[in-house]
């Protein structure tokens, strides 16, 4: 039986992971939380988890004590995520953390030589030329979790990569497709939260909302599938039914559809290549009866322009924008700082900030701590 770890397994992939493993029949060995130590304590009796980590270290004697009558073993910290992502008896590292502090941990898992299902998109995003090279060397294989990056995944297969001409990568376009700058001065934390197609962790709803998250999946793409920026083209397709597809050489296009339930893709990424029945519901075609595409408005949102010329120019700059997002993202939910503002701050720095090299890890959060560094003193001065 699949032994599998899962790092962030209280938020919403993690969650829907655990679901897949209930009906799969997968082990979960171990399990890691940021903070949530009752709902990480009762994951971990239901599934009988040798270990957890609890990352925040000051609730570790919390985790212990709800844990005090079991075998579970109990980490913390990022010493714990990394003894979780390396333990010799894993068969498979689930990465579903949020923000960049996922690099690390899969860079080990990589290094200890096992596989990884990934949803931490910072982890290519701030490290793409770290991660992609060490699992070459080591042979290990990342499965995508993202519905996006899993679709593309899923239409590879059977192809060769030297016949693909472009990915077509679709957006829902969030909750506020159409609006232009005028009409989102106002926009709450609520509104940006509430996201017409998809049920998300707060993070990753906020940058659907200032269409962020899917200039990070450009990003994410090019080192997943090795392509280059312009051969990744964005489209808006507000039914999210067609989780992206891929043109080949030839003409031929094709496209991986389903229903929008986040456990199809990571079912995939945990049993590839096997398909068991996911016991979800069925797509109907006729029940969408219509499908729409129409082109991003790079005018009105300042993250995803600022996303692709980060693409473009390569090397650190992805790492600057996602680290002054994640800082921005925060500021916005606190209060301290209005929708438009986000886009506004990664695009200023992605333009000014020096660069740095990003050819080691300790370079890539050199980088990071500067652009959280500079997110901070242009709001807070």
């Amino acid at each position: 039986m699949k032994k599998i770890a899962i790092l962030g397994s209280t938020g919403s992939i993690g969650t829907q992971t655990l679901d897949v493993c209930r009906r799969s029949g997968i082990e979960v060995y171990s399990a890691a939380a940021a903070s949530n130590t009752r709902l990480l304590a009762e994951q971990a009796r239901e599934f009988g988890m040798k270990k957890v980590c609890i990352f925040n270290s000051d609730k570790y004697n919390e985790m212990k004590t709800l844990l005090a009558d079991t075998d579970t073993s109990v980490v913390s910290g990022m010493e714990g995520l990394c003894e979780l992502a390396s333990d010799k008896i894993t068969d498979l590292v689930v990465n579903s953390v949020v923000g960049m502090l996922g690099l690390l941990p899969t860079l080990t898992a990589i290094e200890s030589g096992h596989d990884v299902a990934l949803a931490n998109k910072e982890t290519l995003v701030t490290g793409g030329q770290l991660v992609m090279p060490a699992a070459k060397k080591h042979g290990v294989k990342i499965y995508p979790i993202d519905s996006e990056h899993s679709a593309i995944f899923q239409c590879l297969q059977g192809n060769k990569a030297s016949q693909l001409r472009s990915i077509i990568l679709t957006a829902s376009g969030g909750p506020f497709f159409g609006k232009n700058k005028d009409e989102l001065k106002n926009v709450t934390a609520e509104q940006a939260l509430s996201h017409p197609n998809w049920s998300m962790g707060s993070k990753i709803t906020i940058d659907s909302a200032t269409m962020m998250n899917k200039g990070l999946e450009l990003i994410e793409a090019k080192w997943l599938f090795g392509v280059d920026t312009e051969q990744i083209n964005i489209i808006i397709h507000r039914q999210s039914v067609i989780h992206s597809a891929v043109e080949y050489n030839d003409g031929a296009v094709i496209a991986q559809l389903g229903i929008p339930d986040m456990r199809i893709p990571i079912s995939y990424a945990l049993m590839y290549p096997d398909r068991p029945d996911s016991g979800l519901k069925r797509l109907s075609l006729t029940d969408y009866g219509t499908l729409t595409f129409e082109k991003p408005d790079y005018d009105t949102f300042d993250c995803l322009r600022a996303c692709v010329n980060a693409a473009k120019e390569g090397g650190d700059r992805p790492c600057i924008a996602n680290g002054i997002n994640e800082i921005a993202v925060r500021m916005f939910l606190d209060g301290k700082i209005p929708f438009l503002r986000i886009g506004e701050l990664v695009e200023k720095g992605v333009c000014t900030l020096p660069v740095f090299d990003v050819s080691s890890y300790d370079g890539v959060c050199a980088a990071d701590s500067a652009a959280r560094e500079f997110a901070q003193k242009e709001v807070i001065g």
